[in-house]
């Protein structure tokens, strides 16, 4: 069955592209008063239209939530271990940089995780970061060296992780031993309630040559971001890598959406948008083939590429992906709430209908 994820909100959501008048969770300001509003203080708060998003996605039949990685915006641990608190069957990633601590302390907290949740945890490393964001951390490794470093992470924390359970014996280890350039682990290896559970998924992104590599050696699926070329060149190099590894890795697609009854609708609600920030018409070479649109970045999305039609035409679109060789999309549209209810009701069935109907019994 395809995957289906939703990009939660790291700094508020609403309605409108300037992120000074989206005014849900908190960080647009007070919104403007209506009749409706409550004034009553302390009655709704910032992770309240957080937790009411996730609602969503489970209820609407998405597979998972993102919590992304935001330097300037909530805390993707904190939200991410709120929704697996919130949910009973979807998927939970959270999106964190390998300086955020420790790999060894990193899977305790996952462990835990895991142990809370019954095993939907997964990890997505933002190993690529801002540079001025790193510095900012403490951070001093650049360059090509952040992948060596992940690769290091993901190494420490799978050889302290025992998925089968191993009983308590005090702070005695299970003989892990790591000596490498960036973390050392003597006898490490975790035991009785932090051991026997699943180790997180990893999503892993890029399309350098570093960050294919990584993928191919330690990630589980791989993220990808459309390109105006397409994907086809980038997919071959990530299973020619993994062959070589020895390995097989899931390829995903993470990519905004404005899917409507009709594309005329859908066009409709981006030139609504558009005209928020800009005075003229968007420039129609940004209208590239099957449905996709480059604007996406005009109007607050991180993701340039997206895509733009009726839900017939968004799923065959999804569709032609999935036949690519893509199992696991990561969507985002806003405002948050009612996009995640558009998407559960009104596509998720035309692109997966095997895995996202229900068949009909057989009558005798």
């Amino acid at each position: 069955m395809t995957e289906f994820l939703w990009r939660l909100p790291s700094r508020g959501d609403g309605r409108h592209v300037r992120p000074e008048t989206r005014h849900r969770g908190g960080f647009g300001g007070p919104p403007p008063r209506t009749p409706a509003t409550d004034v009553r203080p302390g009655r709704f708060g910032p992770f309240d239209d957080l937790h009411q998003i996730i609602d969503a996605a489970e209820l609407s039949g998405l597979d998972g939530v993102l919590a992304p990685y935001d330097p300037a915006g909530e805390e993707s641990w904190i939200v991410a271990g709120g929704a697996l608190r919130a949910t009973r069957y979807g998927r939970v990633v959270v999106e964190f940089q390998p300086a955020f601590g420790t790999p060894v302390y990193a899977a305790k907290i996952s462990a835990t995780l895991q142990q809370l949740s019954h095993g939907r945890l997964g990890w997505r490393l933002a190993v690529d970061t801002d540079a001025d964001d790193a510095r900012t951390r403490g951070d001093r490794v650049a360059g090509d060296d952040r992948y060596a470093r992940a690769a290091e992470f993901l190494t420490v924390a799978r050889g302290v992780w025992n998925e089968t359970p191993v009983p308590g014996a005090g702070f005695k280890g299970t003989g892990f031993e790591f000596d490498g350039e960036y973390y050392d682990v003597i006898d490490g290896g975790f035991r009785g309630i932090l051991s026997g559970l699943p180790f997180p998924t990893v999503y892993l992104s890029g399309t350098s040559a570093p960050a294919l590599e990584l993928s191919a050696r330690h990630g589980d699926v791989h993220l990808f971001t459309e390109t105006a070329d397409g994907l086809d060149a980038a997919l071959a190099e990530l299973g020619e890598r993994a062959a070589a590894a020895g390995r097989s890795v899931r390829a995903g697609l993470e990519l905004p959406i404005i899917a409507r009854e009709t594309e005329a609708e859908a066009w409709a609600r981006v030139h609504r948008q558009w005209h928020e920030v800009h005075d003229e018409t968007p420039s129609g070479a940004w209208a590239l083939s099957g449905n996709r649109w480059a604007g996406f970045g005009e109007l607050g999305y991180s993701q340039p590429i997206g895509l733009v039609g009726s839900y017939e035409q968004v799923a065959e679109r999804l569709s032609a992906y999935r036949d690519a060789g893509i199992d696991s999309f990561v969507l985002v549209g806003h405002p948050q709430i009612e996009e995640v209810h558009r998407t559960g009701e009104h596509l998720l069935h035309l692109v997966d209908p095997a895995g996202r109907t229900l068949a009909q019994e057989a009558t005798v």
